[in-house]
């Protein structure tokens, strides 16, 4: 099958996201000119495909290095981010050259960060390979590093000069993992693309199989969402904002499990969390509601969390870099496809939401 290409725009200009099978080997080739050495940050499983890409880009007669970082979210710090300053500095990194990000979320977060901070910018070329950051976190140009306070709290802006979705890469995943980041295209299709809700619908084994046409369609239905949205608003002073559906929740998730659990499946709960809040708001219909359970269920997601941790919570909430003023912010549906924002809540609301997504 041919590769699909997917534009964003960004106020100085624009990159593509390149989707397809076999895509590793054409690297090189969207390498700009100027870029005579490479740094590629990669995790512990992937040394050996960051070995193929150095390999393939050190016979263009560029100088390339690769930089070995934690798996997940310990290599979002503080401290792994000045080891890859020390790297690009001894492999002399210079403001024409490039950094390639290959990995889930967390090091395409973590390499796009050193990127735009090292000689205040240099070129990064992400390689996502999980489905999570293929549909989210290597597409938009947000990059950060978690702190104590909060996740992502450290970041900047800092788009892409390109990305490769290449799902032959997709093969090593397992089911959990795979599910995982089907909760974020989901997510583009609660906010917007209702198409991609149909296909889980439709033949949710289906969509699950990373071989199959179903996957790649909401796959690419998922991307073209998250390009739409940022590409009308880089720096998430507004519409971007409906991104964030079901990850106010899911950040607090993730740091109260000291973020041992995935983060698809912290925002499946924070979905059916803000699916709860939307209707007892009066937006979202009961149906509706069950359409959100139904689907994540469908995908093996979690849809309910421990009762009896609503303090903590709603203090990690409070912390979120989305909070304004010491307001809680909400992204919610007015129905399916359809988003609006809640700001400062009734507690009472908030409280009952969670009741209603605790386990038995």
């Amino acid at each position: 099958m041919s590769t699909t290409v997917i534009p964003v725009t960004t106020p100085t200009g624009g990159y593509e996201v390149h989707i397809g099978r076999g895509l590793l080997g054409e690297l090189p080739a969207l390498l700009p000119e100027r870029a005579r050495r490479v740094m590629i940050i990669h995790q512990p499983s992937l040394r050996e495909v960051a070995e193929q890409i150095r390999s393939a880009i050190a016979a263009t007669d560029r100088q390339a290095f690769a930089a070995e970082i934690p798996d997940g979210e310990e290599a979002k710090t503080a401290q792994v981010a000045g080891f890859l300053w020390g790297v690009c500095g001894q492999a002399e990194i210079g403001r024409g050259d490039l950094v390639i990000g290959l990995g889930g979320g967390a090091a395409t977060d973590v390499a796009g960060f050193v990127a735009a901070s090292w000689l205040r910018g240099v070129d990064v070329l992400q390689v996502p390979t999980t489905v999570a950051a293929m549909v989210d976190a290597a597409v938009g140009g947000k990059t950060g590093i978690n702190t104590s306070e909060g996740k992502n709290l450290v970041g900047a802006f800092h788009p892409p000069l390109a990305v490769v979705a290449d799902l032959d890469v997709l093969a090593g995943l397992g089911a959990h993992d795979v599910a995982a980041g089907l909760a974020e295209a989901v997510k583009a299709g609660f906010i917007e693309d209702t198409a991609i809700l149909e296909l889980v619908e439709q033949d949710a084994a289906a969509v699950l199989d990373i071989a199959s046409a179903a996957f790649r369609e909401v796959v690419e239905r998922a991307i073209r969402v998250k390009a739409r949205v940022v590409s009308a608003d880089l720096r998430e002073s507004g519409e971007r904002e409906i991104l964030n559906y079901g990850h106010t929740l899911a950040h607090a998730i993730e740091r109260n499990e000291r973020f041992q659990w995935r983060h698809g499946a912290a925002v499946a709960v924070g979905m059916m969390f803000a699916a709860e809040l939307s209707h007892l708001a009066g937006k979202l219909s009961e149906e509706e509601v069950d359409r959100h359970r139904s689907i994540l269920r469908s995908l093996g997601l979690p849809v309910t969390y421990r009762d009896r941790q609503w303090p903590k919570l709603e203090d990690a909430m409070k912390r979120d870099k989305k909070t304004r003023a010491g307001l809680l912010r909400f992204v919610v549906l007015d129905r399916i496809g359809s988003v609006s924002r809640l700001e400062g809540p009734d507690p009472a609301l908030l409280l009952a939401a969670y009741a209603a997504i605790t386990e038995e």
